[in-house]
């Protein structure tokens, strides 16, 4: 029998989170086993009688459960996505400390947090996790499936291993497989954190100031010359030192370190290396052919870290699929900024989904 229990803890926009808690041993892709998963989730609006309004959030590197924070706009009261229309899931991945099992957390065997000696798991890993938690909460069919980044590649991994379960299926600024590109730089963050000898003492803000140093590097792929550019232009031209530019660098991964945690971030790096939908499968062509959901690819012209030729293949790929490519002067941030453009974009793929179905039943009646 399954469980969950109702956390104490009120996030931003004032909904409460909730645990969920696995009591079989649950198996990762690698073999190895976790014992007393637990997996932080928030939930808005209300399961209709048919259960056919469920709306899935697949969340990006360092986000967490509630959406109505990170992707409002997209998501809120008055929003293309609401809680009055549907019923709006969000969980926290596997490996983030936001409220699921993590590094962070007490190894059940030796009564220590994990940190170092936590299992290596994978993006579809990820989704097993959040599977499980589907099931729990009763929903056997996903309306709408929706991530960007990694949470693209949940997305992705999500529709290939249940095709029917669902029905549409939104895929922002996210690939197939992860590129070499994308390894390289999420390597150079692994060696910034790691040359923190404070990674390795087994504390849980250890390799806090490597953490740091790894934002600044992510930053340099999310953003774009044109962004730095805009923002960080100085108003003056004597200057020698002290930039806008090395202010902003410093003063992001600090705001990065006050909220989230080095071992949780070197972990779900390797978690994003290791997307590859053709894995034990014949090939990544044939994997994205098994998806079955009406499927819109959004791409960011100009996202230097996941290049407008990975949605295309994705597109190209995906039989029911469709592409549109946004402008963004923030690049691959701006899946999370564009929210007006992303409104008007995916709501009139909803509508047009919604009209050819309505056609095809009456064809069929």
């Amino acid at each position: 029998m399954h469980n969950s229990k109702k956390d104490n803890v009120k996030s931003t926009s004032g909904n409460f989170a909730s645990t969920y808690s696995y009591n079989k041993q649950f198996k990762l892709e690698s073999g190895k086993k976790i014992r007393n998963l637990q997996i932080a989730y928030q939930t808005y609006g209300k399961l209709n009688a048919n259960k056919d309004n469920v709306i899935w959030v697949c969340h990006a590197l360092t986000a967490n459960a509630d959406v109505f924070e990170w992707w409002e706009g997209l998501f809120g009261e008055n929003a293309l996505f609401n809680p009055e229309e549907h019923y709006i899931v969000c969980a926290n991945v596997l490996g983030s400390h936001y409220g699921s099992t993590s590094p962070l957390n007490t190894n059940p065997v030796n009564g220590l947090p994990y940190y170092l000696s936590f299992p290596q798991f994978t993006i579809r890993d990820m989704v097993s996790a959040h599977q499980l938690l589907a099931t729990h909460l009763g929903i056997d069919y996903i309306k709408l499936l929706i991530g960007g980044s990694l949470g693209g590649q949940q997305a992705v991994e999500w529709s290939i291993s249940e095709p029917n379960k669902i029905e549409n299926l939104i895929l922002i600024a996210t690939n197939a497989a992860h590129s070499p590109w994308g390894i390289a730089f999420n390597e150079s963050q692994r060696l910034a954190i790691t040359t923190d000898r404070t990674f390795y003492a087994n504390q849980p803000n250890g390799g806090s100031k490597g953490l740091k140093t790894a934002r600044s590097i992510a930053l340099l792929s999310y953003r774009t010359y044109s962004a730095y550019g805009s923002t960080q232009v100085e108003s003056v031209n004597d200057k020698t030192d002290n930039f806008r530019s090395s202010s902003y660098q410093n003063y992001q991964g600090e705001k990065l370190i006050n909220r989230f945690n080095a071992y949780s971030y070197y972990y779900l790096t390797k978690a994003m290396d290791s997307h590859n939908v053709g894995r034990n499968r014949k090939s990544i062509a044939d994997a994205l052919k098994l998806i079955t959901a009406n499927t819109l690819v959004i791409g960011i012209e100009n996202d230097v870290l996941f290049p407008l030729s990975e949605q295309k293949y994705l597109a190209d790929h995906i039989t029911r699929a469709e592409f549109t490519a946004l402008h963004s002067d923030y690049g691959h941030d701006g899946f999370l900024i564009e929210t007006d453009a992303l409104t008007n974009v995916i709501g009139n793929f909803i509508k047009e989904s919604r009209d050819k179905k309505i056609i095809k039943l009456q064809h069929t009646a």
